[in-house]
């Protein structure tokens, strides 16, 4: 049995519609805080259960015959986010899984904007199952952040960035559902899962300008001057850290990588940001 957390959520659902391609509906358990949430799923065959990372009980039910247990990432930061990923690995564990897989992100380090991720990889090397930590690339979605409302002002404003290889979320839940079915064996963390080229914000900039049949431009600020107008607009700011942080690694190329990796997965070209972008563009007066 697969069972698949977060199946409610974009990743989560993702993985299990890849997985119900490639293996038997009775094979596969989805677990959600609402499992109502997943009605449609149930009348395709898939168990449904009940299943809270913040309530450690309900997760010995939800895994109960799992022979491998994929743990997506809780959308929480710092202290709570990591003890959510703890209950649900540890549990997962008891519940006699042959193999834990936690979805991590590439480039991560101690002092990363995803040091979380760094943390749950430790604390899985100590677990005493065998493990596998799915480095997910950057999320193509995720650039929308750093866009802000660029594409509509036609400035990009942000600090200095680097190259950062943006992967779609569709190609990672494709990806990882792979691995899950058997189709990549991986002991501890994985190469970087990520698109097969690298670009920067000026790079994007040029892509939407060519997309949208405008100009966008883009403009570099100071990491102060950029915390002060986030802050000022009303931006969290543990969020405005975070994102800070981000720019940072980008700056030292931690997130430029490339791999074959999860083109190796896939079969196939991984989608690029243009391909991302031509996906949700329109041009000028289209």
């Amino acid at each position: 049995m697969l069972v698949v957390t977060g199946a409610s959520g974009h990743l989560g659902r993702g993985v299990l519609e890849e997985l119900l391609r490639r293996a038997p509906a009775n094979q596969l358990i989805a677990s959600a805080r609402d499992p109502q949430k997943l009605s449609d799923l149930a009348a395709r065959g898939v168990q449904v259960r009940q299943g809270d990372f913040a309530d450690p009980a309900s997760l010995a039910a939800a895994f109960a015959g799992a022979e491998q247990v994929l743990v997506v990432s809780p959308d929480k930061l710092g202290e709570e986010g990591r003890q959510l990923s703890e209950n649900a690995l540890r549990a997962a564990q008891a519940a006699g899984a042959r193999r834990v897989l936690y979805t991590s992100h590439m480039g991560t380090h101690p002092d990363s904007p995803f040091s979380d991720h760094y943390a749950i990889e430790q604390f899985m090397a100590g677990l005493g199952v065998p493990y596998t930590s799915l480095r997910n690339g950057y999320y193509a979605e995720s650039a929308l952040s750093h866009l802000g409302r660029g594409l509509e002002t036609g400035e990009i404003v942000a600090p200095e960035d680097g190259p950062v290889s943006w992967t779609t979320r569709a190609d990672l839940a494709a990806a990882d559902a792979a691995v899950l079915a058997g189709a990549g064996h991986f002991d501890g963390p994985t190469p970087p899962l990520v698109a097969s080229e690298s670009v920067t914000l000026a790079e994007v900039a040029a892509m939407a300008s060519e997309l949208l049949g405008r100009e966008v431009r883009r403009v570099v600020v100071t990491d102060e001057q950029w915390r002060r107008d986030k802050l000022a607009q009303g931006m969290p700011g543990q969020f405005v850290e975070l994102l800070l942080k981000s720019y940072r690694d980008m700056r030292a190329g931690v997130f430029a990588a490339t791999d074959p990796t999860l083109g190796q997965l896939l079969g196939r070209r991984p989608q690029t940001m243009r391909d991302f972008l031509a996906e949700r563009l329109q041009p000028a007066g289209a």
